[in-house]
């Protein structure tokens, strides 16, 4: 069984940038893509993007999309989400979740595992 654990959530500016890091532990995550979810109060879960097992291919959000960059190093069994010029309507419980298969890339929640406990992520305007 995969734990996940998120950190680097907290307070930033309009504007301003905050690096998400997803530790891994008890299962290698090279042959498996990653996922970063976030919600919102009162709303549901949404996809903000995947990064491919081999950290190559990725898929964003349309409204993240030249905003956040998601990366992983599979040395480190760590997947990180690069956020700049965030924005109010970004504020959410970011969570990061790894996929069920192994070399897939999944863009649903459906298709994804393990679970981190999420981060809280507030942009104030």
């Amino acid at each position: 069984q995969v734990q996940l654990e998120e950190s680097g959530g907290g307070l930033v500016q309009a504007g301003g940038s905050l690096r998400l890091s997803c530790a891994a532990s008890g299962r290698a995550l090279s042959a498996y893509s990653m996922g970063w979810f976030r919600q919102a109060p009162g709303k549901e879960r949404e996809f903000v993007g995947t990064v491919s097992w081999s950290g190559h291919t990725t898929y964003y959000l349309d409204s993240v999309k030249s905003r956040f960059i998601i990366s992983k190093d599979n040395a480190k069994n760590t997947v990180y989400l690069q956020m700049n010029s965030l924005k109010p309507e970004d504020t959410a419980v970011y969570y990061c979740a790894v996929a069920t298969t192994i070399w897939a890339i999944p863009r649903i929640e459906s298709d994804f595992g393990s679970w981190g406990q999420g981060t809280q992520v507030t942009v104030s305007s």
